[in-house]
């Protein structure tokens, strides 16, 4: 049996997909659909998932997956990290926490000292994963054996899982592609073509890996499915939320506030890292502006291109 804490899209296709392998218990704040998530539409849901707001019956289950956004976890885990001790804890956020200033796995590690923890992260659209289509997927366990047993547990025929001990790494590239593809929507919003939008990949995986190496991070890791791969998909299709997002932003227009777009909080959270550690992160701190407001794309623009010119 597996849990799966958040009934986002999400958390809803993992708990979908994961139900080829046994049943599964999908647990959320507010149930207030049957039998077709609404962040899905098209997608039934299977008759071996149990849909809940009973927490502790999502927590009987000893995997526990924890499909909450990055800036929600820390809450939750507050009031809830005592009763996850002994469990093996899969994060699927893709963040940076704003007042820690850490990743989601820290903070599980911190609040639950007595579990397993593991990210699972990579390029991913939840509809995609909920209609049965082939995705591939990186687990990250700094614990070898644990690792390789979760693996087995969460792949599925078309859900296709590598592993790595990199949590770190893993971790921060699901987190900062999200700033990388608000900046490219941002771009193409503005209208200034794909040319720009392969120089703002280029250059935020080039910031991307230079953070990761600085917190720790091995860099092959940024080059697989966590790192580049989900770069590559959050940049260039409108099914990535921060993409959307960028793009409103570029071309002024309103975005759907309700909707959660990791890659503005992240962001604010990179600028203070940045000044925090005396770091280059041009790209995250023009994003934070951008999201904030403080900036136009005009001059965040000018500003990216005006910096001094060096090799590559």
């Amino acid at each position: 049996m597996i849990g799966v804490l958040g009934a986002g899209a999400f958390g809803t296709a993992l708990a979908v997909a994961l139900t080829a392998n046994g049943p599964v218990t999908l647990w959320g704040r507010r149930i207030d659909w049957q039998g077709e998530n609404p962040r899905l539409p098209g997608v039934t849901l299977p008759q071996g998932l149990a849909v809940t707001e009973d927490l502790e019956a999502a927590l009987a289950a000893p995997v526990v997956l924890l499909a909450l956004p990055a800036q929600a976890l820390g809450g939750f885990l507050d009031e809830h990290g005592g009763r996850l001790a002994g469990k093996t804890l899969v994060s699927t956020a893709k963040g940076i926490d704003l007042t820690h200033l850490t990743g989601p796995s820290t903070l599980i590690a911190a609040a639950c000292p007595r579990a397993t923890v593991a990210v699972l992260t990579g390029p991913s659209f939840a509809a995609d994963i909920a209609r049965g289509l082939p995705t591939a997927l990186t687990l990250a366990c700094a614990d070898p054996q644990a690792g390789e047993a979760l693996q087995q547990a969460l792949s599925t025929p078309v859900l296709r899982l590598y592993r790595t001990t990199d949590v770190t790494g893993a971790e921060l590239g699901g987190a900062l592609k999200n700033v990388i593809a608000i900046a490219a929507g941002a771009v193409m919003g503005a209208g200034l073509g794909d040319s720009a939008r392969a120089a703002i990949i280029t250059r935020g995986f080039a910031e991307m890996t230079r953070l990761a190496i600085h917190l720790g991070a091995r860099p092959e890791t940024l080059t697989g499915l966590s790192g580049l791969g989900d770069l590559t998909l959050t940049c260039t299709s409108d099914g990535s939320r921060n993409f959307r997002f960028g793009r409103a932003l570029g071309a002024g227009l309103e975005f759907d506030t309700a909707t959660t777009v990791e890659g503005a909080a992240t962001a604010r959270a990179l600028a203070r890292m940045a000044a925090r550690d005396g770091l280059d992160l041009p790209i995250a701190g023009m994003v934070a502006r951008l999201a904030e407001g403080r900036v136009s794309v005009e001059k965040a623009m000018d500003h990216l291109l005006s910096r001094p010119l060096k090799e590559e």
